[in-house]
């Protein structure tokens, strides 16, 4: 997969590693951020084989070394880490707000995500090709939900959606991305507003990009049948 490359800068080599399409939530925002950033890369798929991308993927690993992306000399690990180099790199991509309370706001609740709701993540992992009707949240989780839900309420009375910082997505968007597949995946009841952002972000162009090569992704992470 090949992002746009903004106009009059020098082309740099560029790859992001990721692992599943399906089931890995963080190189789900890696790549997001990439694309809206306007980075020209490669994508590079590490297989399920592999002993690191396994434990990636089964939520084994002590550190995630994916995403990890690598632009000319500079190689980057970290979502966050990814985003704010891209930032500074491609300052007129604009996928940060424009205005410093703005950006401080978005920065907050991305790292709120990168660095919370671990009750979310053990109880409804990401897997884009399952549905679970009826599925049942945990307490632990459900306080998760009740956070998450309370965050999108708070950015879409402020800046008035259909994002979470306005018209157009940004990086907050594709950090909570991830759980909005995770509510359509585990049948999550959302109150109307928050069903409509998910929905958003589940038609956003490159989300649907993203699961249509996840749907054509060979499935050979078994044991995360565990998580179920």
């Amino acid at each position: 997969m090949i992002g746009d490359a903004p106009r009059g800068r020098t082309m740099t080599a560029a790859t992001l590693t990721i692992s599943s399409r399906n089931y890995s939530s963080w190189s789900l925002r890696g790549w997001l951020i990439c694309r809206m950033a306007g980075l020209d890369f490669q994508t590079e798929v590490l297989s399920g084989t592999d002993a690191t991308s396994r434990a990636e993927l089964l939520h084994l690993s002590p550190s995630f070394l994916v995403p990890r992306l690598r632009h000319g000399d500079v190689v980057v690990w970290d979502t966050l880490a990814i985003a704010e180099y891209l930032a500074e790199t491609f300052p007129a991509a604009g996928f940060l707000p424009g205005n410093a309370a703005e950006r401080a706001h978005c920065r907050s609740i991305s790292g709120e995500m990168h660095s919370g709701f671990v009750n979310l993540r053990s109880a409804l992992p990401m897997n884009l090709r399952a549905f679970h009707p009826d599925f049942r949240v945990f307490n632990g989780a459900k306080a998760d939900i009740e956070r998450i839900v309370t965050i999108f309420d708070d950015c879409l009375d402020r800046y008035d959606g259909p994002y979470l910082f306005g018209a157009r997505p940004c990086l907050a968007d594709a950090m909570y991305a991830p759980v909005c597949t995770r509510f359509r995946t585990y049948d999550v009841a959302l109150p109307p507003r928050a069903a409509a952002y998910r929905d958003t972000i589940l038609h956003w162009p490159l989300m649907v990009e993203w699961a249509e090569a996840a749907a054509d992704e060979p499935d050979e992470i078994e044991e995360l049948e565990m998580e179920f």
